[in-house]
């Protein structure tokens, strides 16, 4: 007797499972993929954000110097406004440095006034320089006067104005021939 086996080998199947293990595989790659993609954004969105942020806090609380006017010999008094967009701050929270050869005189913004009254900004509405108001500054350092940085005929000093957000401002104060009292600096 004859035994009659008729197997053919079937390699439909074999080729089925690669096509499935070849898609799982392109799944995977483009999950990695995606994953990857999704982190990077994140992390140039975070950089980006960062840097804004630095960006506007250099910029906020920055002084805007109207005018410089000397009212006596050891004395300046400057008509100032915050920029545009600024942040509110507490006066003592802005310092004024003036250097010149023989030094450096500094103090604070605690004897800022609204222009037209004599009350501190610290004993007015809330306490704070607010942008859209023009304040008056005496600069005198803590002893009532400027001491190192007099101002002097026919000469320039560096006004350096920071505050503690990271505002900053730097003006060159030259002085004419006429240092007298009343005389305005340029």
């Amino acid at each position: 007797m004859k035994e009659n086996t008729n197997e053919k080998s079937d390699t439909i199947a074999a080729i089925g499972i690669g096509a499935m293990i070849v898609f799982i595989a392109l799944i995977l790659v483009a999950a990695v993929a995606a994953a990857v993609i999704i982190q990077t954004a994140e992390k140039l969105q975070q950089n980006a954000q960062t840097t804004g942020a630095d960006a506007s806090d250099m910029l906020s609380t920055k002084v805007i110097i109207i005018s410089v006017i000397i009212p006596a010999t050891n004395e300046l008094y400057i008509t100032f406004e915050l920029a545009p967009g600024s942040d509110d701050i507490p006066p003592a929270n802005v310092d004024w440095s003036i250097i010149c050869a023989n030094g450096a005189d500094y103090g604070d913004f605690t004897l800022a006034s609204i222009v037209g009254t004599a009350a501190l900004v610290t004993a007015t509405g809330n306490g704070q320089l607010v942008i859209g108001t023009t304040y008056d500054l005496p600069i005198r350092n803590a002893a009532g006067g400027i001491v190192n940085c007099l101002p002097t005929a026919n000469q320039a000093h560096t006004l350096l104005i920071q505050s503690l957000s990271g505002g900053f401002t730097e003006e060159t104060l030259d002085y004419s021939s006429d240092v007298s009292p009343g005389e305005m600096v340029y």
